[in-house]
């Protein structure tokens, strides 16, 4: 048996190793969106089925001996490509740059077709390996049970995905990953030859059909079988119960990793949370009966409900802690009432293959109809309050079910009041969103998340304004009296870290008679309030990767104009900033005088703009005493101390500037980073209202973000709000410089 342990305990370590891997390769290219990941699931589901539908029509149809030669040749095309790849592209996973995106048109289709060129063949086979060598074993040793493999299946797959942020991705750099998987993928293949070899010297016989073929995602059955002891044919209602429970949980377990994604950071972290959750699920239910209590999992369901409520009732000030105890427990409870209804109506063992196929069928629809048709039908994310709506009528379905005609008054009582609640959860949820949704005067929804316009202050001339929300956060407003809407505001007021920024170069010019008219280039625009800085003769280069935003910006509605009202020269990039910014510099182009790092998805960092790589791409772009604003504003993360390993890698003096929440401000952050010591210590930023705190730059940094090393982990807050404490910044940074007189002018 240890032969057979070993490889599928190897194939399902590395078919769930590899997903964060290349999710995280994929991210950098297409705006670090959260929807990355969900296109990413719809790969592997649909591959997994694929692997799965192979083992099934291999099993069932072919003689062992044939089944083991087919088997070796594909393993053997698999381990060729791979080592082609690796020979000729540099990594056996990483895509090369022929896969770089152009522009923002066709994201989920041109992601699809870049994992399938890259690792679709091995990820392929991987998911042949459960089911496969499973039927093989129970072939090569009819007198043992090959459930125990299931088992160690599982845990292969639980050990890979709670690893994976934990212990691989904070302390090894992504092409080491690369290497270390196609190494293991190598040894995976040699294991699971020795079992085809096994099962060609075997004794001819005619093929029987496979009795128990599970996709590595699901643990068998180890009990007698319920539903289906009369051995009959499954019916096609049957099949739609299956189809109807799968597809749902897989909804709800897309959806809730869309919902924490979205105001954190899309990433392995926050990837793996939910998947291990939903696998947990699969792991209980379908180990044994006992193991689902319909009455246990509804007010589990209820509990785990009124927390996401009040989660999504705080909005974005809600604690990260109270966000990931509140969705994974509603995740786990209704997936496992999802899961457990599923076993529940699992069919004779002749049927198992069929079973798992639809169950495989239902993992797929629900990729789908997160990564394209969501997108395609809602404004909103409205796929999370209705899946978890759906959970609560599948655990009231259950409940009646149990409800049987014995039951005592006091039983059916609790019945009715635990479906009342289930209902209200539901209820509540839906109706949350509803009003929000209803509130909005334009939503928008596509691959790059969800945008809403507000307006506020209606009949009253001084406060009326219209406000551009993506996620949960406010990404800038504009107030619609004449008389005010060229103000700037929100993060962007010139007390806050770029206008003051901006104003200090604007001085300097004038001081060292240099010609007016700076070069401005942005990266983020939300609804363009840093035009409102600008002067005549300045030239103003925003980069941003959401069409919507950039319709809207550019006056779609009639909503928001300060790209239309400024004086200054406006430019739009349409793409990934990073990728614009290098191909740029390739072309020659630099010269910012001030250079803004502006990008957030709701209040998510995308995290490969900010890596130190990434710094020195955006220092490059720099005119002779440019300076960089890097806006860190952040509930969840505190990133003082990842931009200042950044300033003292590159040589860059860092000041801290932060502004709080006051009239047409908002609070905000800002890193000002600039190779003058003595910038900071202008007129400009002296005379500021704001908090201006400049960072001592020596000793080493504890930890820095690379391209190739990342994890949020290592800037997580401990508590909330938008701005660190000044002990925190101190710790971070040293004490800092006494202010004892102005330095010289640049």
């Amino acid at each position: 048996m240890s032969r057979y342990a070993i490889a599928i305990f190897a194939s399902a370590f590395l078919l769930f190793g590899v997903q964060p891997l290349v999710g995280r390769y994929s991210l950098p290219w297409y705006g670090g969106t959260p929807g990355v990941w969900t296109a990413c699931m719809l790969f592997f589901q649909a591959v997994l089925l694929g692997g799965y539908a192979y083992s099934h029509g291999l099993a069932s149809r072919l003689a062992p001996r044939t089944q083991a030669r087919v088997h070796l040749g594909l393993l053997a095309v698999a381990v060729v490509l791979l080592g082609a790849r690796a020979l000729l592209s540099g990594s056996p996973v990483a895509p090369g740059p022929e896969w770089r995106p152009e522009g923002t048109a066709f994201a989920v289709p041109r992601l699809l077709a870049m994992l399938a060129a890259t690792i679709g063949l091995p990820f392929f086979v991987l998911s042949t390996t459960g089911p496969l060598l499973q039927s093989w074993f129970a072939r090569a040793r009819p007198g043992r049970s090959p459930y125990p493999l299931y088992a160690l299946s599982n845990a292969g797959s639980l050990l890979a995905l709670l690893g994976y942020p934990f212990l691989l991705e904070p302390w090894v750099g992504r092409g080491a990953q690369a290497w270390a998987w196609g190494v293991g993928f190598v040894f995976f293949a040699g294991a699971c030859a020795v079992c085809a070899l096994e099962v060609m010297k075997q004794p001819a016989e005619v093929p029987a059909p496979a009795t128990a073929a599970s996709p590595v995602t699901a643990t068998p059955v180890t009990e007698d079988i319920g539903s289906g002891e009369s051995g009959a044919p499954p019916t096609a209602r049957a099949m739609m119960k299956w189809l109807g429970l799968s597809t749902c949980a897989s909804v709800l377990l897309l959806a809730t990793t869309n919902q924490l994604t979205q105001d954190v950071a899309a990433g392995p972290f926050l990837w793996v949370l939910p998947l291990a959750v939903y696998l947990l699920t699969f792991i209980l239910a379908f180990s044994r009966e006992s193991f689902y209590s319909r009455t246990v999992y509804a007010v589990l369901l209820i509990a785990s409900g009124a927390g996401v409520a009040h989660a999504q009732t705080q909005g974005p000030q809600s604690s990260l802690v109270l966000q990931l105890v509140a969705y994974s427990g509603a995740l786990f409870a209704g997936s496992m009432v999802c899961h457990g209804e599923l076993y529940r109506l699992r069919p004779a063992p002749r049927h198992l293959s069929a079973f798992y196929l639809w169950v495989s069928v239902g993992g797929v629809l629900g990729g789908l109809l997160i990564s394209v048709l969501a997108p395609a039908l809602f404004t909103a994310y409205w796929e999370y309050p209705l899946s978890l709506g759906a959970c609560c009528v599948v655990a009231l379905v259950g409940m009646a079910k149990q409800a049987g005609a014995d039951a005592t008054r006091t039983q059916r009582l609790q019945q009715v009041l635990r479906g009342a609640m289930l209902l209200l959860v539901a209820g509540h949820l839906t109706y949350t969103m509803a009003r929000e949704q209803g509130r909005a005067r334009f939503a928008s929804r596509n691959f790059f998340g969800v945008v809403r316009v507000m307006e506020q202050g209606i009949g009253d001339p001084e406060h009326h304004r219209f406000s551009l929300l993506h996620g949960a956060i406010t990404h800038g407003f504009q107030h619609v009296a004449p008389a005010r809407k060229s103000v700037a505001t929100t993060y962007y007021t010139p007390e806050a870290g770029l206008g003051l920024a901006i104003a200090e170069q604007r001085r300097l010019r004038e001081a060292l008679g240099l010609p007016p008219g700076l070069r401005v280039g942005v990266l983020g625009l939300g609804v363009g309030t840093s035009a409102a800085l600008l002067q005549a003769g300045d030239t103003g280069r925003f980069y941003e990767i959401d069409p919507a935003v950039i319709a809207l910006a550019q006056g779609q509605g009639g909503y928001f104009s300060y790209l239309r009202d400024t004086a200054a020269t406006v430019e739009l990039v349409e793409g990934d900033a990073r990728i614009s910014l290098e191909r740029e510099l390739e072309a020659g182009a630099r010269g910012f005088d001030v250079l803004a790092l502006d990008t957030f998805s709701s209040d998510a960092v995308p995290v490969h703009l900010l890596t130190r790589e990434a710094v020195a791409l955006y220092r490059a772009h720099l005119a002779p005493h440019g300076v960089l604003a890097m806006h860190i504003s952040n509930v969840h993360l505190d990133l003082v101390p990842l931009t200042l390993s950044h300033a003292r890698a590159l040589g860059l003096h860092a000041a801290l500037v932060v502004n709080e929440t006051k009239g047409d401000a908002l609070r905000s952050n800002w890193m000002v980073l600039s190779p003058d010591r003595e910038f900071s210590w202008g007129p400009t930023f002296t005379r500021a209202t704001s908090r201006v705190r400049r960072l001592g730059l020596r000793g080493e940094p504890d930890f820095t973000w690379t391209d190739e090393k990342s994890s949020v982990l290592h800037v997580l807050r401990r508590g909330t709000g938008p701005a660190p404490s000044v002990k925190d910044v101190e710790a971070a940074s040293g004490p800092s410089a006494p202010v004892t007189a102005e330095p010289a002018a640049q």
